[in-house]
Parts: structure tokens; sequence; C-alpha cells
């Protein structure tokens, strides 16, 4: 069992965006810049692209009013999409707000908010989500 799949049980706190009965959103605790949201199936799957065909049609479809919402929340040109998958063994795409190229380069060092940061990025997200 994944750590992802730990957090889709609940096992494990997240700071959760959305879900339905396929994905689960929910922020990065160790982002790359504020308001980076992890999107995963709840099919335990390694590889992105070994997800069922219906799994990765909708996957962007999920993603997108989260990616709108990101865009509205933080500061930034535009919401980046990333699938790197080397970190957990369990398919997920990364949205992260770019201002510029090097906001999703995963090498740099990651920041580690608070929970109080992580939970005001969350109600940010949230509230963009509902406009």
């Amino acid at each position: 069992m994944t750590i992802f799949t730990r957090i889709i049980n609940r096992e494990i706190p997240s700071f959760k965006i959305t879900e339905n009965e396929k994905f689960y959103a929910f922020l990065d605790i160790n982002p790359l810049v504020e308001g980076h949201t992890l999107v995963i199936p709840k099919l335990e799957v390694d590889k992105f692209l070994d997800m069922p065909d219906d799994y990765l049609s909708e996957i962007l479809l999920f993603a997108k009013p989260i990616a709108y919402a990101i865009e509205k929340a933080f500061p930034c040109n535009r919401c980046g999409l990333s699938v790197v998958g080397l970190e957990v063994p369990h398919a997920h795409l990364h949205l992260v707000p770019l201002n510029t190229m090097d906001d999703i380069n995963f090498s740099r060092k990651k920041l580690s908010p608070t929970d109080e940061e992580l939970k005001k990025a969350q109600l940010k997200i949230l509230e963009a989500m509902k406009k």
C-alpha cells in the first residue's frame, strides 16, 4: 500500500482539495511553491500511463477546475502540470502555480510550510473553486 493510498483511506491526514469516485486531490506537504497540489487516482497504479484509459482521459477533466482555482488563488502566470512519478510509486499529477520555469524544477529544495500555512493555501483554493 502506498502512502497515497493511505491518504485516500484517511489513515494519513491531508489537506484535501476535492475528490470523486476515481480521483483525490490534495496539497503537496513539501511543495515547490505555495498551492502545489497533487491529483491521484484512487486506483493504486505505479506509472501514470499504466492507468486504465478511462482514468487517463478523466484525470485532466478532474484536474481542470482545480488548476483554474489555483490560478485564481495564487499570483501566477498559469498552473503548470507535470508527471514525474519518481517520489511515490503511485501515479500522480502535479498542479503547480508558475511564474518561472524554476517554479516547476523538482531538483531544487522544496518548501516546508507549517500546517497553518497549508490550511491557508487549502482554503484559498477551495474558495476559488466556488467562484
